[in-house]
């Protein structure tokens, strides 16, 4: 996108404008030489992208079940996160979301500053890429537009075992140095399984329901990528399927939220203490027993809490599914995806979390 054209997505403009470069949809690998290449050290796993079909109806009527179940909490979620960005900067805010996973929390909370907290906002989705770190072009692209550099605030759906929330903080203080600015890398998110946030919602593993799709609830857009034939001063990349706006929710459920945040504006509880240190032990406590019960040896293939659990169901390589309870309505996704892949599942009642998720190694075969 190197002429800056505003790409907002299948999102209304003004809701969200992804600063991504947009590719033609070719080259796609798929999962297996994905997984293949990733572990083997041949090619990093932003280089590649799996091609994504439309929800079976199966699974969309489970996202729909999610939605009843659990679109309240979300909203609640969001309306305390944007109560907490609103006390931030006086100057004009500018949301700046982690695609994708946050897309859908940024365009909701955005809203909810502008139409509830009188707040001036704006919402540019950006990539960020593990041990790539944040899409510095599309940072120097927000401040060239104006912002100050104390107006910019990150917002991602959730932590797993926090490996972007250090990325993050790791990249922008490069940036900081390179640049002579002073952003701040705090992440908020609405739930911090790794107490690695600087601001959230909640600690809880709870079945957000924008976690269990891929580009139907985010804009229609894919995962970033970063294109080998990227210059110095272009976005990161993604695919926009446009094919698929039949079936595309992403508008229609922010609304939603933003609806429901807004009917529950008035009676809105306190927000609730956040134990991140707590959150944190927990994490690092389970993630190494993990590993040493499954005979691991590379963090990276642990994936705690429903949120990143999917994510492995739905475009990685699994090796197993851990749930606490395979009956809870929370996991009912995670237990029709791994029948559909043939994924062994096991019961842990004790696990810390809803539901973990095991990658493949390459070296099992």
């Amino acid at each position: 996108m190197s002429d800056r054209e505003r790409f907002s997505g299948s999102y209304r403009p003004g809701d969200v404008d992804f600063l991504l470069r947009r590719l033609p949809q070719a080259n796609f690998v798929d999962v297996a030489e994905k997984e293949a290449l990733i572990q083997s050290g041949r090619r990093h796993y932003s280089q590649m992208l799996s091609p994504e079909s439309t929800p079976s109806e199966r699974y969309m009527a489970l996202f729909d079940a999610a939605c009843r179940a659990n679109n309240a909490r979300m909203a609640q979620d969001c309306l305390r996160l944007a109560s907490l960005i609103a006390q931030r900067s006086q100057h004009r805010l500018a949301i700046v979301s982690l695609a994708r996973g946050g897309t859908p929390v940024g365009v909701v909370v955005a809203r909810l500053l502008r139409e509830l907290f009188g707040r001036d906002a704006v919402h540019y989705s950006v990539s960020i890429v593990r041990d790539r770190g944040i899409d510095a072009a599309a940072l120097r692209h927000v401040l060239a537009l104006g912002h100050h550099p104390d107006s910019i605030v990150f917002v991602d759906g959730w932590t797993g075992k926090g490996v972007i929330a250090r990325e993050l903080a790791s990249s922008i203080d490069v940036f900081n140095v390179r640049h002579g600015t002073h952003v701040d890398a705090g992440l908020h998110v609405l739930s911090d399984l790794a107490g690695a946030a600087a601001c959230a919602a909640s600690c809880d593993d709870y079945l957000i329901p924008s976690s269990i799709l891929n580009a139907t609830v985010s804009g229609l857009v894919s995962r970033t990528v970063m294109s080998e034939d990227m210059r110095a001063d272009d976005f990161h990349g993604c695919v926009f399927y446009e094919q698929f706006a039949a079936v595309d929710r992403s508008q229609s459920f922010a609304d939603a939220l933003v609806r429901l945040a807004l009917e529950q504006a008035q009676a809105q509880p306190r927000a609730q203490a956040i134990d991140a240190p707590a959150a944190r032990a927990r994490s690092q406590t389970y993630i190494a027993g993990a590993m040493r019960r499954y005979g691991v040896a590379d963090v990276n293939l642990v994936k705690p809490g429903i949120g990143e659990a999917t994510r492995v169901l739905l475009r990685r390589a699994p090796r197993l599914v851990v749930l606490r309870d395979p009956h809870a309505p929370d996991v009912a996704h995670l237990v029709a995806l791994a029948e559909e892949k043939r994924v062994p599942v096991e019961v842990d009642p004790h696990l810390p979390y809803h539901a973990v998720s095991l990658i493949r190694s390459a070296s099992d075969g």
